[in-house]
């Protein structure tokens, strides 16, 4: 059967990349992500960052993140009223002024910004808060309105208006799936979970025979004069065979890369044994080996906190605070400090009264931390009112899309109304 699908070089293909996900291939869903590819038809030549252009780490702490108990309202007693066993105490809470103070566990944080090198944004959120996990991550994700329904991520739209041609590892994400943060109209970016399986998978499966072999296979033109290939059910033929071609190989230099980046960097700071800060350990690795990547994207999972939040929130702001600290520790052992621009949100913050299982349910507004050796450190916004609430939850005096705007247009250098469709106002952290 003819194809009019043709991929003529190296380049083309990865001017229109995929979003790879590091464990779950199978031959229809590799075949699914690099068809969505042909949507985007660019001319533009590849475009390799320089080691000075500006890096954003995208840090998401899923699950909806108690931002009371991680930025604590420590002069006011309705916080100390709402939440008589989950409260912490002003003694315990690590002081920033005289009305806040951190979680205690919060020590690698409260370093960073005694040294200057951290923002706290106040009171984030966004208008018709949605308590749903699945709706408000996605609202997050594509910076849509809460009555509205985006279809691309904000991060691919940024890609979509100002880096069209990009190597396609210009946006990295730590784990098996691509946030919805990366859809776009002309798909970039890579999804890795272990570097080490980040090449082929499924060998010796019975149902799809060696993937290894099959898509070395691809890579190979048959003798004779028609190209074909049987394998996986199917058999291609001429420019459908071409186009594959050219994906399998172009795939399997992407991941030979990424791996052979993790290995060059071996550096002398001891990270935590934790999700986190495996993340950031990767993304250190990745940005001393030079990798070409503007915006990389690393998840902390297990915030939702309905009981026993005590102990799992103790453990992790721990976590966080000490990944991130090392994190930031390797990037000044490599000059890179002032270069790389870290925040962390979370979906939404949790009620202000606790509940009867020692935990909280799902709220509204909270805060987020903003990382960097070239911020302006210090707080932005609000912190809301305990005593002026929407139905038990905190207002919210931040829109979050003007913490995106902010770091658009401040950092990343591009116009931020094309990304997220209206002008937000900007902060000042940078």
């Amino acid at each position: 059967m003819k194809n009019d699908i043709h991929l003529q070089t190296r380049r083309e293909f990865l001017r229109r990349s995929v979003t790879i996900a590091s464990v779950a291939w199978t031959i229809p869903a590799f075949l699914h992500r690099t068809v969505l590819a042909l949507d985007n038809p660019q001319g533009e030549s590849v475009i390799v960052s320089p080691h000075d252009d500006p890096i954003l780490v995208v840090i998401q702490l899923s699950g909806g993140n108690d931002g009371l108990n991680t930025l604590i309202p420590i002069a006011d007693d309705i916080y100390y009223k709402s939440r008589p066993k989950l409260g912490i105490a002003p003694g315990q809470a690590l002081k920033l002024n005289d009305t806040i103070g951190f979680h205690p566990d919060l020590a690698k944080l409260k370093g960073l910004y005694d040294s200057g090198k951290m923002a706290v944004i106040q009171g984030v959120g966004y208008p018709n808060p949605n308590r749903s996990h699945f709706r408000s991550m996605e609202i997050w994700h594509t910076a849509c309105d809460a009555d509205k329904v985006e279809k691309y991520g904000w991060i691919g739209r940024y890609f979509d208006s100002a880096c069209k041609g990009c190597d396609p590892t210009a946006a990295v994400n730590i784990g098996k799936l691509a946030p919805q943060a990366f859809y776009a109209r002309g798909p970039l970016g890579v999804s890795v979970e272990d570097p080490e399986m980040y090449r082929w998978l499924n060998k010796g499966s019975a149902a799809l025979g060696s993937a290894e072999s099959f898509f070395k296979s691809v890579n190979k033109a048959a003798s004779g004069g028609t190209n074909s290939v049987q394998g996986a059910d199917a058999v291609m033929t001429d420019g459908s065979l071409d186009y594959l071609q050219r994906t399998a190989m172009n795939a399997q230099l992407s991941s030979d890369k990424i791996r052979e980046v993790i290995k060059q960097y071996h550096s002398t700071v001891t990270y935590p044994e934790s999700e986190i800060a495996y993340g950031l350990k990767l993304v250190a690795q990745m940005i001393a080996g030079g990798l070409p990547t503007r915006i990389y994207y690393v998840s902390q999972s297990g915030y939702d906190t309905h009981s026993n939040q005590l102990a799992d929130q103790n453990r992790l702001l721990g976590e966080l605070a000490e990944g991130v600290g090392a994190f930031y520790s390797d990037l000044e052992q490599q000059g890179n400090a002032k270069r790389v621009l870290s925040f962390s949100f979370s979906e939404f913050g949790r009620r202000v009264v606790e509940n009867a299982s020692g935990g909280t349910d799902h709220g509204c507004a909270g805060p987020m931390f903003v990382f960097g050796g070239a911020i302006k450190p210090g707080f932005y916004g609000k912190q809301p009112s305990l005593a002026d609430l929407d139905h038990g939850d905190l207002k919210y005096n931040v829109d979050f899309r003007s913490v995106y705007t902010t770091l658009l247009e401040n950092w990343m250098k591009t116009d931020a109304k094309p990304v997220l469709g209206r002008a937000f106002p900007k902060l000042e952290f940078i």
